[in-house]
């Protein structure tokens, strides 16, 4: 039990200090200018210390920064990509604001000071969430690390970014564009993505061997980033999933021809650079796909990616639809939940579609059965409606 003491302070004056152990039965004790501060410290550090939540003050009194690269210290085993992004965000917002607090400090009306304050510089609502993401995950450790009992970020809440307008392309515009395009095999490239529903990393770091043109099939099992200071950057989907795509016939015939005028390598990359080394997205979208929009006529907002919805959006509203399922499978989402909240506004004709299904099915097995429903009527079809029959009026 924690006990207190009055003592006599070397430089004069009375003070109060509470000794106690810790869980490691370490001896510790604390000053306190009050006899009442020091016993309600003592009630407190014993129930904690009882609970199993007794804090050790010495580590709450350590800098975030100390945490900070601990933390990072973990993530060692993440994608390239994704570490350059928390790194970036620890070096220019986080760190830079809290680096020099003690971590026990940094309180929710801090966290939440901070966010304001990268409003007010003009932040967008995305990189908000990035560094309070990068700032809760710093503070888990050091609650890991017995610093602090509770996160500060929970219950911070932040708007919603606003999602960027999708361009939905026609085919005819998806071959207006592939035409545009000054290199042939870079058209094919715009309706193999299209056709495909296929990343931007993904189609990158294609290879030839991916290819199964008489199953007419790709497998899609590498992805490629480009990370500063690493340069191109080869590893698994953005899911870690490997999937199978179907390829439609016709566009297996132009891969085909185009694959005869490559190296039989199954290591080679299908598309490549002009001079014939791995393709740079970021060089193809400035030097060749931007100009071929203007080009083509098509909305200057369009990205690569809407390449991606396209594919999305003639699979929904193909003939039968796509369930959103084979979507989700098709193009690699990590849920469901992500198919519905990207394409969610293309389902109700499906959602149409599926109700006429069910309706035709449920009168062709009504007029098989002799229907009565519990008051000892029987529906019948008309041309103008559905028409009620008395059979055992009561």
């Amino acid at each position: 039990m924690a006990s207190v003491q009055k003592r006599q302070r070397a430089r004069g004056g009375a003070s109060w200090v509470v000794r106690y152990r810790d869980p490691n039965n370490r001896p510790r004790e604390r000053w306190f200018p009050t006899a009442a501060d020091a016993r309600i410290f003592a009630k407190t550090v014993d129930a904690d210390v009882v609970r199993g939540d007794y804090l050790n003050p010495t580590l709450g009194r350590t800098r975030f920064s100390y945490w900070a690269d601990q933390w990072f210290g973990t993530t060692g085993g993440l994608k390239p990509k994704t570490r350059q992004g928390y790194e970036s965000m620890l070096r220019v917002h986080v760190v830079p604001h809290f680096g020099g607090w003690q971590v026990s400090a940094v309180d929710t009306p801090a966290v939440r000071a901070f966010l304001a304050k990268m409003s007010d510089a003009g932040s967008a609502v995305g990189t908000q969430r990035a560094a309070r993401k990068v700032l809760r995950l710093v503070l888990g450790t050091a609650i890991e690390g017995n610093a602090i009992r509770h996160n500060p970020c929970d219950g911070v809440r932040l708007a919603r970014s606003q999602r960027e307008e999708m361009v939905f392309l026609t085919l005819d515009q998806v071959h207006a564009l592939a035409e545009a395009m000054r290199r042939p095999e870079y058209g094919l490239l715009v309706r193999f993505v299209t056709l495909t529903g296929l990343r931007a990393g993904e189609v990158g770091a294609l290879r030839i061997g991916r290819l199964d043109l008489l199953r007419a099939r790709v497998d899609v099992v590498e992805a490629v980033s480009e990370v500063t200071g690493h340069g191109l950057v080869y590893g698994p989907t953005k899911t870690y999933e490997r999937r199978s795509v179907p390829i439609p016939r016709a566009m297996c015939d132009e891969l085909g021809a185009y694959l005869a005028t490559r190296p039989a390598d199954p290591e080679a990359f299908v598309f490549t650079a002009p001079g014939g080394g791995p393709l740079r997205h970021h060089n193809f979208y400035a030097r060749h796909f931007r100009s071929a929009v203007v080009a083509a006529g098509l909305p200057e907002r369009m990205r690569f990616h809407d390449l991606r919805h396209t594919c999305a959006a003639l699979l929904i509203n193909a003939e039968p639809p796509a369930h959103p399922l084979a979507v989700m499978k098709r193009l690699g989402h990590s849920s469901i939940t992500v198919t519905y909240d990207t394409y969610g506004h293309l389902f109700p004709a499906l959602e149409e579609a599926l109700t006429d299904s069910l309706d035709r099915s449920y009168r062709e097995s009504r007029a098989k059965a002799d229907l009565r429903d519990p008051r000892g009527f029987r529906v019948d079809d008309a041309s103008n409606g559905a028409s009620v029959t008395a059979l055992h009026p009561r």
